[in-house]
């Protein structure tokens, strides 16, 4: 594998989410680790790294990879963020009373990541993720969880109910079931209700009429 494809491994074993797997991402924790592609993950460390000259220009330099200046943001928003939330990355460690716009703004490896990391290739790797995720917490399981927080309850005939995705549609889809169908359409039965986002589908007919 080459060093970003041993980066994403590492991203998806200490549970983030597939979209925080991605090339991106990788380069993001290389740069953090201020590694490039010849040396071994046991030269790891923790240093502070600003978005533009610590990440942006370290993986042009060391992997030729450009992002456009416009890009920044995306560093911050979709990929150090995270970070942060798994307790991959600190931010500001060294300079904690940093205003939140000061140019000196910056993000380090969290000690325990730090630990974990320096393993990978070796034997002890696996069992040091695993800590890793058991202590700090997997942010893949954290978005899991929250979702489930978001999902509309739907109450269905026998005491039964579903979770539907969270949205407008599927609270509409929730109101008609529980509400009008009992008032406009007594005794029907449940045949159909569809929810794309977790591929589940029911429908409703009408009752028979003798």
């Amino acid at each position: 594998m080459t060093k970003i494809d041993e980066a994403q491994d590492i991203l998806k074993t200490l549970g983030l989410p597939r979209s925080q797997q991605n090339e991106m991402s990788a380069l993001t924790l290389l740069a953090l680790c201020g590694l490039r592609p010849g040396e071994p993950w046991n030269k790891a460390r923790r240093r502070p790294v600003t978005v533009t000259k610590g990440v942006m220009e370290f993986v042009e330099a060391a992997y030729g990879k450009q992002y456009a200046p416009n890009t920044r943001e995306t560093f911050r928003r979709q990929v150090l963020h995270q970070f942060v939330q798994a307790r991959i990355a600190d931010y500001n460690p060294f300079e904690p009373d940093l205003p939140t716009n000061s140019p000196h703004a910056h993000y380090a490896l969290t000690k325990p990541a730090l630990a974990a990391i320096r393993t990978y290739g070796t034997a002890q790797w696996l069992a040091k993720a695993k800590t890793f995720v058991e202590k700090q917490g997997s942010l893949l399981t954290t978005y899991q969880r929250k979702r489930a927080r978001r999902l509309v309850p739907v109450r269905i005939e026998d005491g039964k109910s579903l979770k539907l995705s969270p949205g407008k549609h599927n609270e509409l889809q929730a109101t008609i079931v529980e509400e009008f169908a009992p008032r406009f359409a007594p005794g029907a039965t449940l045949l159909y209700l569809g929810d794309t986002a977790i591929r589940t589908s029911i429908s409703m007919e009408p009752a028979s009429r003798s």
